[in-house]
């Protein structure tokens, strides 16, 4: 089936593999063109390919590294002369265990890569096309932004900055951009391989729809964040968590 060009650019972090691919593939299926980003150069070029290279292109870097923000942009702009949508994927959780052990240093590159690249690349596609033009920015949270995740807490934390970001974002975008959040819950990616793998009925028997999230989940949710659909939406977070919120009060 061929799908009618949209006209409308995308630019995915964290795009090579799991939620962001999943993402950049939802865009691309209803017409979108997209760039990825990514740390590793082979993993971004076959998803490229997988995308289809008349549909997408990437850029390799850090998340964290403006040089690479202010690169990405401009390569986007350079290929396809405007960048509508910001989706700001990329994020890393490196350590397991309590707050009071918790390595500073550790802690300071969590929230570095999770909230300073993601307010790095709002600026920049902010200067480059959406100040004058508009469109949408989506922050990629987390259900662990939201309440309390036990062993976890540096990337809640961060995660949780992530939403106050975007409604900071939202105010001062508007009203040419509106920017939005979406909080997963565990999605079956490997990042999060670790929290189900060995025992997915388990954790999935505890969520009400009975399954774990998968990436087309977050891609949907993204491309209704993005579509004239959602055009009076802004500065919200979107939780798409199978339900599992739902036995916040169950003893």
């Amino acid at each position: 089936m061929t799908v009618q060009d949209s006209g409308k650019v995308a630019l995915v972090t964290g795009g090579s593999r799991g939620i962001g691919y999943g993402i950049a593939e939802a865009l691309i299926a209803r017409g979108d063109r997209v760039c990825i980003t990514g740390r590793g150069e082979d993993a971004l070029k076959e998803a490229v390919e997988q995308l289809g290279a008349d549909r997408a292109m990437y850029v390799a870097g850090k998340a964290h590294d403006e040089a690479h923000q202010a690169q990405a942009v401009e390569r986007v702009m350079e290929a396809y002369g405007r960048v509508d949508f910001l989706v700001n994927n990329a994020g890393t959780n490196p350590v397991f265990g309590p707050m009071a052990d918790l390595d500073l240093g550790v802690a300071r590159k969590v929230y570095e890569t999770n909230v300073i690249s993601a307010l790095g690349f709002a600026q920049q596609t902010w200067k480059a096309w959406q100040s004058e033009n508009g469109g949408a920015i989506v922050n990629i949270a987390s259900v662990a932004g939201v309440a309390p995740s036990p062993f976890i807490g540096a990337y809640g934390m961060s995660k949780a900055a992530m939403i106050n970001l975007t409604q900071q974002l939202a105010h001062e975008f508007a009203p040419k951009v509106r920017v939005n959040a979406i909080a997963p819950a565990v999605i079956k990616t490997k990042f999060a391989q670790a929290l189900y793998e060995g025992r997915e009925e388990e954790a999935a028997a505890a969520y009400p729809l009975g399954r774990l999230g998968v990436p087309s989940d977050i891609g949907g949710a993204t491309a209704f964040l993005t579509s004239a659909q959602s055009d009076w939406v802004t500065g919200q977070t979107l939780v798409v968590d199978g339900g599992i919120f739902l036995n916040a009060g169950v003893s």
